[in-house]
């Protein structure tokens, strides 16, 4: 528990500080420095990107940052790798940028065809090679001259694509698999610059290909296992064997066994603990800010302090807890926060998976979140108990999880009829079209819909509950991470709670994309947002929108997250809108909107009402708008 030295900005804004100033590992290695030091190199991730990169020593804790030397954008790392060279690389937000630990500093950073590596190697010349989402981008570094080639974007897709494979033969040919609407292996020529798939249309399927580098100076290549490619193989695992080029189809052990050539390289997370003396690091916890390193042949074991900078993880949805309490959760690291107004303190702890949504339904804290499309329950009143899947003594305790059908929850409606939850959101990789899941606090049941019974190719954005047992839905063209948008416009829906049919649908704004939140407000009137610039408002019983205004270009775009929460409803009933400029109240008899306050931050994920306050956060920041009551 900390203090959080809560501090007034003026204009009725206060700022509460942050939960804690833990960041997130983005690729540990464990090297030595050039006079021989075991140090530990790690890229730092926290509410502002991949900021930076931490030397720590691992004798004495002896920490050295250092900043990225270009604007991360929000962006972080996703591969990296350390090379033969003893020099560290990655590349994000379409930069690519080199580390020497020998000369403990940044000695090469260049700007690239955007946006991120997914995967990274170094080819038998010592040449970096690193393939990048979202197009199949292809960068190559050669440290002996400094010399960058950005060969920009080789298989272009109408989809995001993850290239998170890559790998070259001892002849210089570069290959790499994606995903993951539709796999595909690519061979890439580096003299003429020409790109070939290597897999025919009808042996893509949904999911990921993936290439290795054998140590017999050739690469092997596999599709995913479920699709049509093992289909047409189904009593040996094949594989495709890549040299000069060509592919020839090969038994997945051809008289030896599969022999990988070894690369410091991962992905986001990897951790690869082995000193060049055989010491091995075991243990790299940035919570704790404690690493440990054993000796293998004596099992001594040490554990060092360290330290490093950080502004903290960024804040997702919160809600006003049944303890008077503002909860919620951030990503990167994944932290469960409580903030408590009475006694101006802090309560962060290791949350289960990412807090999407958070929303309260009498004396419980629900939430969805990501990954899996998770739903638990959290009671107040009772201890923390950390939570398992399979252990109904958790506290927040496991209900259930909705991949792939819901992977990514934006939206969870508390109905209040106080027994009926219901969750929407995207669906898993690469997928087009999410759920929805009904939950009953009575039977501990779940009913899991997709979207085919829904809107076909639509994701539920929003919900907000209608008289006689109705939901109004509003959706997003958008498919889940990385998947391929089939249909143009998003739609408002009526669903029956109790039948779960579709009886009304409409596509009321041409044009529009994705419905950013709904509210229900006063004489069961619903007011919505549409990509953050459109405001109206929806009469149920005409099922016709009454209103509209694109309040665009007076005061900006709404806020914005997974589960962005952009309305929040006083005690009084009153209802009020986070823009990301400032904080507006709607007039339900006339429903206009007028600007009430100018946030001296920009207003990020919402954010509820608790004691004449509205609360909200930025970045990794907690702040709140005094009201002046309605009614506290």
């Amino acid at each position: 528990m900390t203090v959080a030295n809560t501090t007034e900005l003026g204009g009725g804004f206060f700022h509460h500080g942050i939960p804690n100033r833990i960041s997130t590992a983005r690729g540990t290695v464990a090297t030595v420095d050039n006079d021989g030091n075991n140090v530990i190199l790690v890229w730092l991730f926290d509410h502002r990107g991949g900021y930076g990169l931490q030397m720590v020593n691992s004798v004495t804790g002896k920490s050295e940052h250092f900043p990225i030397p270009f604007d991360p954008g929000d962006d972080c790392p996703y591969a990296s790798i350390l090379s033969s060279r003893n020099r560290f690389y990655t590349h994000f937000n379409g930069h690519f940028v080199e580390f020497d630990v020998a000369e403990k500093k940044f000695t090469f950073s260049h700007e690239t065809a955007p946006r991120v590596a997914m995967a990274v190697t170094e080819d038998d010349g010592g040449v970096i090679w690193m393939s990048t989402l979202p197009q199949s981008g292809l960068v190559s570094f050669d440290p002996e001259t400094s010399v960058l080639t950005d060969f920009g974007h080789v298989y272009e897709q109408n989809w995001r694509q993850y290239p998170t494979t890559i790998a070259s033969d001892d002849t210089g040919w570069i290959y790499f698999g994606i995903g993951t609407v539709a796999s595909q292996i690519i061979a890439f020529d580096r003299n003429t610059g020409e790109a070939n798939p290597l897999l025919a249309e009808e042996d893509r399927s949904q999911g990921s290909a993936s290439v290795y580098r054998d140590l017999n100076g050739k690469v092997y290549g596999l599709p995913p296992t479920d699709g049509p490619w093992a289909g047409d193989h189904p009593d040996v695992e094949v594989w495709l064997e890549l040299y000069r080029g060509e592919p020839r189809e090969v038994p997945r052990f051809e008289d030896r066994e599969q022999r990988q050539k070894p690369y410091r390289a991962g992905l986001a997370y990897h951790f690869d603990g082995d000193f060049p003396d055989g010491k091995k690091l075991t243990r790299f916890d940035m919570m704790e800010r404690v690493l440990t390193v054993e000796k293998p042949d004596s099992g001594a074991v040490s554990n060092v302090a360290f330290d490093y900078p950080s502004e903290g993880a960024r804040m997702m949805g919160m809600a006003a807890a049944p303890d008077g309490t503002i909860c919620g959760g951030t990503f990167f690291p994944r932290i469960f926060f409580s903030y408590n107004p009475r006694t101006d303190e802090w309560i962060a702890r290791e949350s289960f998976r990412q807090w999407n949504t958070v929303v309260r339904q009498g004396d419980r804290i629900f939430v969805g979140g990501y990954s899996s499309g998770f739903l638990i329950e959290w009671d107040p009143s009772n201890p923390w108990v950390t939570t398992e899947i399979d252990e109904p003594r958790s506290n927040p305790v496991f209900h259930t999880q909705c991949k792939p059908i819901i992977h990514r929850p934006h939206y969870l409606l508390a109905h209040p009829d106080g027994k009926t939850l219901v969750m929407a959101g995207t669906p898993g990789y690469g997928l087009t079209g999410g759920g929805l899941l009904f939950w009953d606090r009575e039977t501990n049941i779940g009913t899991l819909m997709e979207h085919t019974e829904i809107l076909p190719y639509h994701s539920t954005m929003c919900l907000a509950p209608l008289p006689d047992q109705k939901l109004l839905g509003g959706t997003t063209t958008l498919g889940g991470t990385g998947g391929e948008q089939k249909v143009s416009e998003a739609e408002l829906y009526v669903m029956d709670i109790e039948t779960k049919r579709v009886e009304w649908r409409s596509t009321a704004f041409p044009g529009a994309q994705v419905y950013t939140d709904l509210c229900k407000g006063k004489r069961d009137m619903v007011y919505g947002f549409v990509d953050r610039k459109q405001f109206f408002v929806f009469d149920p019983a005409g099922r016709a929108v009454v209103h509209e205004e694109n309040t665009g270009g007076l005061f900006g775009l709404t806020n914005d997250q997974q589960g962005p929460r952009v309305f929040v409803t006083a005690a009084n009933g009153d209802l009020y809108i986070l823009f990301e400029k400032g904080i507006a109240l709607i007039d339900q008899d006339d429903h206009s909107v007028e600007m009430i306050a100018e946030s001296p931050v920009p207003i990020g994920p919402g954010g509820d009402f608790l004691d004449g306050r509205i609360y909200f956060g930025s970045g990794s920041h907690l702040y709140s708008y005094d009201v002046g009551d309605p009614t506290n």
